[in-house]
């Protein structure tokens, strides 16, 4: 915990993909295009509409580049080079555990609306990352196909579909694919009441070895080097 705290939270280094990733993130914060949007999961409690103009998701569903950067490092640091995330958006988060995977590296992400993965595809080509694998449509429906490109993921990043049942779905699922080493990370685990139930269920797992609740994301780890099961709570 203590090098975890010292070389992933409080990494200040100033990584090359912070300022690219950043950069696009200001031009979409400023795109008039609007993009018909098919909510499969919770939806938004800003905005829900079909059809949302690109600036507006790139406010308030794109994940900040905070929460971006920190999984790059988590990422980074455990070495994890087969990633798995669940909520494409905009492919900003992804950009950065793109980056972080590396070029020998993989990442599968699923989206649920074709017209924003349509938009990431074009961000990952203007960033030049080349080892996404993307695959569209329901995550109870495609979760299978994209398992079937990479049965093992190191890590996986849920952030989609934020209700209780979808949430245990996703985390029995990977919960024997990742193995011992495998982290995972769920997105606004304090949302609403469904999510922290669901939450404090994945932490109370018996293959769940230690938990860090940020607040806006928990991060859980199955290693058996913890040789009591621990949970740790950081303002972050």
């Amino acid at each position: 915990m203590y090098a975890f705290i010292e070389n992933v939270l409080l990494d200040k280094q100033d990584h090359p993909i912070y300022h690219q990733v950043e950069e696009l993130r200001k031009e979409l914060k400023h795109s008039p295009e609007r993009i018909e949007v098919l909510d499969l999961g919770a939806g938004s409690r800003k905005d829900n509409k079909c059809l949302r103009k690109v600036s507006d998701i790139a406010r308030t569903a794109a994940k900040p580049a905070k929460y971006g950067q920190l999984l790059y490092r988590t990422a980074r640091h455990y070495g994890c080079h087969q990633v798995m995330e669940l909520g494409t958006s905009l492919g900003l988060t992804t950009s950065y555990l793109s980056a972080a995977a590396g070029e020998q590296g993989k990442v599968v992400t699923l989206e649920g609306a074709p017209a924003i993965a349509g938009k990431a595809l074009g961000h990952f080509q203007q960033l030049g990352l080349h080892n996404i694998v993307q695959v569209t449509g329901d995550f109870d429906e495609k979760l299978p196909e994209a398992l079937a490109i990479m049965p093992k993921p190191e890590l996986v990043y849920v952030d989609g579909n934020h209700r209780r049942e979808p949430t245990l779905r996703y985390f029995e699922a990977f919960r024997e694919q990742c193995g011992e080493n495998g982290i995972m990370v769920f997105d606004d685990i304090h949302w609403s009441k469904g999510m922290e139930q669901s939450w404090d269920t994945i932490r109370k797992d018996a293959s769940v070895t230690c938990t860090i609740d940020l607040f806006f994301i928990g991060i859980v780890f199955f290693r058996r080097s913890f040789k009591e099961k621990v949970d740790f709570m950081i303002r972050y």
